[in-house]
Formats: C-alpha cells, structure tokens, sequence
C-alpha cells in the first residue's frame, strides 16, 4: 500500500508498505528497523520474541515524545519489564500492529511531532 509522496521537513518518509516489507523513502526495507522523523536504525530487533529491556532503552536516544510499536502482522503485547524504560522517561508507547504503526507515523510525522516508529518486519 502506498502512503504518501512527500512529508515535507521529514527526512524519513515511510511511504509505503506491505507484506514483510516497508518502503523507507522509497527504499524497499525486509529487516525490522527503527524510523524518527530526522534518523533510522536499520538494524533493531529480528522479531517479537527476540525483544529485550535493551531494544526499548535504545529508542531513548531518539528523544521521542511517543514510540509506535508494531508487532508484525499480529498485534502483540510486550511484557510491560520490555517497556520500563520508556515508561519511567515520561514517553508514550503505542502498540498495533506494523502496517497500522507506518499509517500512523505519517500522520504524527507531518504534524512535527516526535515520533518514533519501531517496526518488527518478520
């Protein structure tokens, strides 16, 4: 699915995803990966199961106000210990699943605000 063309001041556009793949400005991207407005993180977490207290403390450096988690194509809980870190630092944490997750950090992200999408791509 096809997203948006231009998100204007955001150097990382999603602008489309699909079945095990997101499109990062247009670059067709297979491995989970971590996505701000102005960075990336190419390499993040293989999937849910390999989630750890380590891979939410990194998205600390991001300085997000809200982190979009998504699970893959099934919509997955992380244990709230996976999350502390987030928690304790005042930031949101919103879970659905990773095609949702991409429709929803184009709307934040061409609003200005600090997101951050960490998406699982199985």
């Amino acid at each position: 699915m096809k997203l948006i063309n231009h998100i204007p001041d955001v150097t990382n556009a999603l602008t489309g995803h699909g079945p095990g793949f997101v499109l990062l400005n247009g670059e067709r991207v297979t491995r989970s990966l971590v996505v701000s407005p102005a960075h990336s993180l190419r390499e993040w977490a293989p999937d849910f199961s390999s989630l750890s207290e380590n891979h939410f403390e990194q998205l600390l450096t991001f300085k997000p106000e809200l982190v979009l988690l998504g699970t893959g194509s099934v919509f997955r809980f992380p244990h709230p210990a996976l999350t502390h870190s987030l928690t304790d630092a005042g930031i949101g944490l919103e879970i659905m699943d990773t095609q949702a997750a991409c429709r929803t950090y184009v709307v934040l992200a061409s609003e200005g605000r600090r997101v951050v999408a960490a998406l699982l791509i199985p």
